[in-house]
């Protein structure tokens, strides 16, 4: 069977796909980027914003097109828009041979087989995790565990992913041994909320600084980098490791998503100003190198100019290194959908824009401290100097992957994808570096 993959949404469904794909191959798949050609095409959803939505509703009726005019037998959907649509997008793409929710992805491998699609739906060899991700491959993530129990008024969620749930660590720990085997050079932990990892064991299950301690003991990969943390999370002993420990790249994606008070609780969000000026503080005295990537929420129904103006002036105060923004779109089911949504598209948009701005400045401000210091850098891509005025392109431990800038490095010779450069930095340039390679 020539399985081909759609995946959308975050890093933590890329992982849902990759873990799906392997099953699959160990039941003889081989999986193409061809997608007409493909005898089943696998689309993983993304239910999150409207966006993402209509880019998977646009996904699933192009591959089911292709059963029209191609070789494609059967069109199997996945994932969250599935987990929380299914009924209705059965009812609308009929076309569309599967659609699983989470807690029947344990039938895809016999529908398939029902179908004549997979020989033997006993796996001939176990299934090794798939690498489906657009950028290099020795970059892998890790997904800890599944759903969230944080009750935020904005977000869906916990209705598409269900509570809490940790991964068992031995398992957590030979995946990544797994992937270390197949070349990763800097492992991405991710979850709803890393620091939730464990809380669902009981009091003598392992933590999240349980967890990394047995990776780093178990596994020789250089780089282990932590993405979506919230700063209720931030134990003592998970900040002192992290300042301990050289393969902990010091980083920390610490989501805020506002900074008025009033919004803070009106989003049920667990901090407040002055809590998350606290933490920061205590995060940057313990780890002096640490850059801090935050995502931040405008346009939440009720938003005032006043609490516009108050997360500015929290931005320009607090200087996280790196900020995605989006701008608030009601969910259905969440509790916010039940507040008067008084803040126009309009107003939404110049919001955006203005924060995206304003964050722009303090990042090529925050990189510009770099500039003249020494680093390693984990090559990503080998570069054509006429294009980039670089050999190679590639992250120093402040820039995580496809959400940060890039650093060029110059005159660096020759290197693999996946190796390391040792670089002296010698400009920045809003998000990115200028890096020469030190021989």
């Amino acid at each position: 069977m020539k399985l081909g993959v759609i995946s959308l949404g975050c890093d933590k469904a890329t992982v849902d796909s990759e873990r799906l794909v392997g099953e699959l191959v160990g039941h003889g798949a081989i999986v193409t980027a061809d997608l007409p050609r493909a005898d089943v095409i696998l689309v993983n959803t993304c239910g999150f914003i409207d966006a993402a939505k209509q880019e998977s509703i646009d996904a699933i009726l192009s591959a089911a097109k292709l059963k029209e005019t191609a070789a494609v037998k059967a069109v199997v959907a996945v994932g969250c828009l599935v987990q929380r649509y299914q009924r209705e997008l059965q009812e609308e793409i009929p076309e569309v041979d599967l659609f699983l929710g989470f807690s029947e992805l344990h039938h895809l491998v016999p529908k398939l087989a029902e179908r004549g699609l997979i020989a033997d739906p006993v796996a001939a060899h176990p299934g090794v995790r798939q690498f489906l991700g657009d950028g290099p491959s020795h970059v892998r993530y890790l997904k800890i565990s599944e759903g969230c129990d944080h009750t935020c008024a904005f977000c869906a969620i916990p209705l598409m992913r269900g509570k809490h749930r940790s991964e068992p660590l031995e398992r957590l720990v030979r995946e990544a041994q797994a992937l270390e085997a197949s070349g990763a050079k800097e492992i991405n932990l991710v979850a709803q909320d890393l620091g939730h990892y464990g809380r669902d064991l009981g009091s003598d299950g392992a933590r999240l600084p349980d967890l990394l301690e047995a990776l780093l003991r178990e596994t020789s990969v250089p780089w282990y980098r932590l993405l979506y943390v919230y700063s209720a999370g931030l134990s003592e002993r998970l900040v002192g490791l992290v300042a301990g420990e050289r393969r902990i790249v010091p980083y920390l994606d610490m989501p805020i998503q506002h900074a008025s008070d009033r919004m803070l609780e009106r989003m049920r969000r667990p901090e407040r100003r002055q809590s998350l000026r606290q933490k920061l503080g205590w995060l940057r005295s313990a780890i002096p190198e640490l850059a801090v990537r935050t995502t931040c929420l405008v346009g939440f129904p009720g938003e005032t100019d006043a609490d516009f103006r108050t997360l500015l002036a929290f931005l320009e105060e607090a200087q996280f290194d790196r900020l995605g923004a989006f701008a608030y779109s009601p969910q259905e089911g969440t509790r916010a959908v039940q507040y008067p949504d008084d803040v126009p598209d309009e107003v939404k948009r110049e919001r955006l824009e203005e924060l995206l701005e304003v964050q722009r400045a303090i990042s090529a401000e925050r990189l510009a401290r770099f500039v003249g210091r020494e680093a390693e850098v984990l090559v990503d891509r080998v570069a054509d100097p006429d294009e980039t005025g670089a050999t190679h392109v590639g992250r120093v431990p402040w820039q995580a992957d496809d959400v940060d800038g890039v650093t060029y490095v110059e005159r660096g010779g020759w290197a693999e994808p996946g190796s390391f450069l040792r670089v002296r930095l010698s400009a920045s340039e809003d998000y990115d570096f200028r890096a020469a390679a030190l021989t």
